[in-house]
């Protein structure tokens, strides 16, 4: 009998030295990335004394959770419990998510593989409206909703976030590195385009749809815009909203930590998502610029 040959071990990964260079000029810019985000978690676990330090410490020596039992306590004072906030913001950020990826892709595979008249005149609206900050859309914006009446209402805070134009733009710039050869034999087949873009156009562009949840998924559980100007209902407001006012309600002392604890409880769910698919968001921007 032959024996079977077991597959060789895979060897650590070593550095070269020819690499040292490149490891010693992005080790700093490293680290100046990482402060940002030590900060807000070093903030949220300094006791009120060393907030108020001067000069102002960046690593806290004494660390407490004082701050979280506040923002709870102060949760616990209020007339609708913090669970019916989070249950808001975590059905309305699934919709978001699913419904959002669903109309990105869509329009991208239209925009990218369908022939018709004004076609690239769409594609241009949408990415110069990449260029307006939320603030500077605000008014249409209320408009748009009023009109469709969805004012306070819960789907006020899912449809206004379901357009997300660097979404439809990255996609697109997947769905144009599909051959066209590949989508005509599946019409040949019988396939619809409903087919198309579930069997073969989502299975290649995994990276890039990995990378729009991920936006969509910042873009619903952080924001507040809904809660601000759509919505007059306390219990249809979401978990950023109540964070945000219940972290500014205190005064002074009190409010700086429940401010800097809330704002820790906002920022981690986004940090392990982006942990989770960073490889597929890496793969996403090398090849985003290609065709």
């Amino acid at each position: 009998m032959k024996k079977i040959k077991l597959p060789k071990r895979h060897k650590r990964l070593r550095v070269k030295r020819s690499q040292w260079p490149a490891y010693i000029c992005l080790t700093p810019m490293v680290l100046l990335s990482l402060l940002p985000i030590l900060y807000i978690v070093f903030t949220a676990f300094k006791p009120i004394g060393e907030l108020f330090a001067y000069p102002p410490k960046f690593i806290t020596l004494r660390p407490t959770f004082d701050n979280f039992r506040k923002l709870f306590e102060a949760s616990e004072n209020t007339v609708f419990p913090l669970s019916m906030y989070l249950f808001n913001s975590i059905v309305s950020t699934v919709l978001v998510v699913f419904l959002g990826m669903a109309i990105a892709v869509a329009t991208a595979y239209v925009l990218s593989k369908k022939r018709f008249r004004g076609r690239e005149i769409i594609f241009k609206l949408n990415t110069l409206s990449m260029m307006f900050v939320a603030t500077a859309v605000s008014i249409p914006r209320y408009l748009i909703v009023k009109e469709v009446g969805l004012l306070d209402s819960f789907w006020a805070n899912v449809v206004p976030m379901l357009a997300l134009p660097v979404g439809v733009f990255l996609l697109k710039q997947f769905v144009d590195q599909l051959p066209d050869a590949l989508i005509e034999s599946a019409r040949i087949d019988g396939a619809n385009d409903y087919q198309i873009i579930w069997k073969i156009v989502l299975p290649l562009v995994k990276p890039a749809m990995a990378t729009v949840a991920i936006l969509l998924f910042q873009h619903s559980w952080n924001g507040m815009e809904a809660s601000n100007l759509f919505i007059n209902t306390e219990s249809l407001k979401t978990f950023a909203f109540y964070m945000n006012s219940l972290s500014n309600s205190g005064n002074g002392v009190a409010g700086v930590g429940m401010s800097a604890a809330a704002s820790l409880l906002m920022f981690v769910p986004n940090v392990v998502l982006f942990v989770m698919m960073q490889s597929r968001v890496m793969s996403t921007m090398a090849h985003s610029g290609l065709k």
